[in-house]
């Protein structure tokens, strides 16, 4: 049997950047381009050397680790030691998947024709069959992904978040709601809710209280504006509607940034605090609601930051 080793590469490089690509995709992984083809090249000349017999450590399972390791963290440079586990865990499940699905169709397409040689399946089948097999990989993963986050446990609804305005900062837990799509109308920027109280740390009460009055109808004296004027500056007001409340009015501040707290802490600039006076929670377990795009980061890039490391 003639293999050609160009036909090997494309068909490794391939198959890696298929799986490099899904994982990144179940992560919600921001993803550059090069960095996943200069992996899944890696990955390629690696089994080259390997079918070539240049490495006799091929079969070796701490050098596969190792290659794992560094494919996974050129692919999507994590700055956290648990965020490269985590990547490096999905980075696996989606290998799985993906080579059960293409040796399962290879084998029903031509198994006679197909050999083992150094760890690697190799033969004469045409390069679609590979690529057919990383497509059905790709979709099964994602769809039992989707189905497992579709079970999120309710200690996943919550985060912590760090509001800063005026450089006075404030941590405390949000939860995460799939009705919170409040946006500034005119802006179109994201809006957190959060309770009053909790703003008295790093808002004046006096301020807060004006606000108040303001809202219902009251002209702000504008001596108290003019020594006010960078929260004034920061005024919005937020329509909304809710359950018994059809035509609602939030007061909003822009915030400097808010700090979410995940794997990687992702600072956001452009984002709007809404000033909720009743407590969200009867029992007290949040005091703001973050909407799912925020959380997702599935706005426009340049609200979101990556600040670790």
């Amino acid at each position: 049997m003639t293999v050609y080793l160009d036909v090997v590469l494309l068909e490794n490089l391939c198959m890696n950047y298929i799986i490099l690509f899904a994982t990144a995709y179940i992560l919600k992984i921001k993803i550059k381009h090069w960095r996943l083809l200069l992996s899944a090249l890696i990955g390629g000349l690696y089994a080259i050397l390997g079918y070539m017999q240049i490495l006799e450590i091929y079969s070796n399972t701490i050098l596969k680790l190792i290659l794992s390791i560094m494919m996974v963290y050129i692919a999507y440079n994590a700055k956290r030691m648990k965020l490269l586990l985590k990547q490096l865990l999905i980075f696996y499940l989606t290998s799985f998947v993906f080579g059960g699905c293409a040796f399962a169709l290879l084998y029903f397409v031509k198994p006679q024709e197909i050999l083992m040689k150094n760890g690697m399946y190799i033969g004469t089948y045409p390069l679609k069959i590979a690529l057919l097999g990383g497509i059905v990989g790709f979709t099964i993963t994602v769809i039992a992904f989707k189905v497992v986050k579709n079970r999120i446990s309710k200690k996943d609804m919550f985060c912590e978040i760090c509001i800063e305005i005026e450089k006075e900062k404030v941590k405390t837990r949000a939860m995460i709601d799939t009705g919170n799509m409040l946006k500034d109308p005119i802006t179109g920027v994201p809006v957190v809710v959060v309770e009053k109280e909790i703003l008295e740390d790093i808002i004046p009460r006096g301020v807060l209280e004006h606000l108040e009055k303001w809202m219902g109808g009251e002209q702000i004296d504008e001596e108290f504006r003019k020594e006010n004027i960078e929260y004034m500056s920061k005024l919005r007001v937020i329509p909304f509607s809710s359950l018994g409340k059809q035509n609602g009015m939030l007061i909003g501040l822009k915030a400097d940034k808010v700090l979410l707290e995940k794997e990687e802490e992702e600072e956001i600039k452009n984002i709007i605090i809404g000033i909720y006076d009743k407590p969200l929670s009867k029992k007290g377990n949040y005091h703001a609601l973050i909407g799912l795009d925020i959380w997702e980061g599935s706005r426009k890039d340049e609200y979101i930051t990556n600040v670790s490391g």
